[in-house]
Formats: structure tokens, sequence, C-alpha cells
């Protein structure tokens, strides 16, 4: 098993920036896919960034404003977030893989563990 926690989320005018944090707990080295994904109201889930032990991908629509890393001595996955636009509010949900394939990484759907969201508003 493993718990997810996010924090970071709040509200920042457009232009500026925000980092989230999620944490792991339980069985972390099971899970070395985590990954980003984001929910607006009346919208579907949407693929925002994952890394793996090797590589880092993002979607379309935040690719060269956000940053994902991570630090494993702390089993924490991190997105750094800039230039910020209305449209990137939503709930911001961090996710753990077990055993998927770069193919999937975009897919919420093969994602078998979930944070409890964070929102953030992006509001002048």
């Amino acid at each position: 098993q493993v718990q997810l926690v996010e924090s970071g989320g709040g509200l920042v005018q457009p232009g500026g920036s925000l980092t989230l944090s999620c944490t792991a707990s339980g069985s972390t080295f099971s899970s070395p896919v985590k990954a980003w994904f984001r929910q607006a109201p009346g919208k579907e889930r949407e693929f925002v960034a994952a890394t793996t032990w090797t590589s880092n991908y993002y979607g379309d629509s935040v690719k060269g404003r956000f940053t994902i890393s991570r630090d494993n001595a702390r089993n924490t996955v991190y997105l750094q977030m800039n230039s910020l636009k209305p449209e990137d509010t939503a709930v911001y949900f961090c996710a753990a893989a077990v055993g998927i394939s770069v193919s999937t990484i975009k897919q919420h759907e093969v994602y078998k563990y979930w944070g409890q969201g964070t929102q953030v508003t992006v509001s002048s």
C-alpha cells in the first residue's frame, strides 16, 4: 500500500508561480512512477506530468511551464508551476502506479494510488 498526501495548493494571480508537493508513505519502492493529474469542474481528469526513475513526461498544455521533480530520500514529488493561467485552475491530484508501461503513463486509469487532491486557483 502507498499513501499519498498533497500540499501547496492555493490562490495565485495569473503569471504567478506555485509549487505542489506530494509525500508518499508505505511501500513506496513498489511505485516508481509518480504523476500529477488535475481536474476542473465539469471536465475529465487531465494528465499534467509524470516521473519515473529515468525520465519525466508532460502534458501538452503545461509543457515548458511546469516542472516535475522528485526527492527520493524524502519520498516526495514536486510540481513547480510557473506562468500560471486561469485555465490551470483545478484540483491537482498526486498518483502512483505499479508496473505500468511508458505508453500508458498519461492514462489516469492505470494509476492505483491517489492522494486527496489540492485546489489550485489562478485568478486576479
